[in-house]
């Protein structure tokens, strides 16, 4: 069963605990990881580009001249992608890059994410966190002090809104919870600060 250390909110150490072998003892699949990441980017991609096509630009509704007898090429709008400020044939359109993960492979993902982070000795469990008010100092010099400040993802297993207001201006940091988790957070940090309720609250939904 994997181990991690267990620290208080003020950072003392208190002892060791197993952690779940579904979650954090699986055998990492790079594969599914890779792709749960991908998933993730494709589906922040913005698909905004866009072309008008000769049916879009605006003019060239009258033939710019007679059909015979000029000795010119033949044409029937100035809107044609053969003219300048004609439509654009082929271009970009909006478009969704997104794909969908199956609900299997997602989860094997961060299960496999958690597991490598178990693994290399990068999660530590915290008996709990919470603040009374946002304090960014505060929050900053309890990572400092556990010495995850400069890249960490710190798990709760409820929304803690003074939390996450005192982690949003400090770099490197980020603030999610159990159920909002993904593939993309847990590699995104080195460090994970996982709480105990957010460990049973992801035992419960993965396990």
């Amino acid at each position: 069963m994997p181990q991690a250390e267990v620290f208080s909110p003020k950072g003392e150490k208190v002892g060791e605990i197993g952690l779940p072998e579904a979650l954090f003892g699986v055998k990492p699949n790079k594969a599914l990881m890779r792709a749960a990441v991908l998933a993730h980017l494709n589906a922040a991609r913005v698909g905004t580009a866009d072309t008008k096509t000769r049916s879009e630009v605006r003019g060239g509704g009258r033939k710019p001249w007679r059909q015979k007898g000029l000795g010119r090429a033949r044409a029937g709008s100035i809107r044609s992608p053969l003219w300048r400020h004609g439509g654009v044939v082929f271009g970009p359109h909006p478009r969704d890059y997104s794909w969908a993960l199956p609900k299997k492979m997602k989860r094997l993902a961060l299960k496999s994410a958690l597991s490598a982070k178990a693994q290399a000795g990068h999660i530590t469990v915290l008996t709990g966190l919470t603040m009374a008010a946002p304090k960014t100092r505060d929050l900053y010099a309890f990572l400092k002090k556990m010495g995850v400040h400069k890249s960490v993802l710190i798990v709760t297993g409820e929304h803690e809104p003074n939390v996450v207001l005192s982690a949003r201006n400090i770099p490197g940091v980020k603030v999610t919870t159990a159920r909002e988790l993904s593939t993309y957070d847990a590699m995104l940090k080195k460090h994970i600060l996982i709480t105990e309720d957010a460990v049973r609250k992801l035992e419960e939904a993965l396990a």
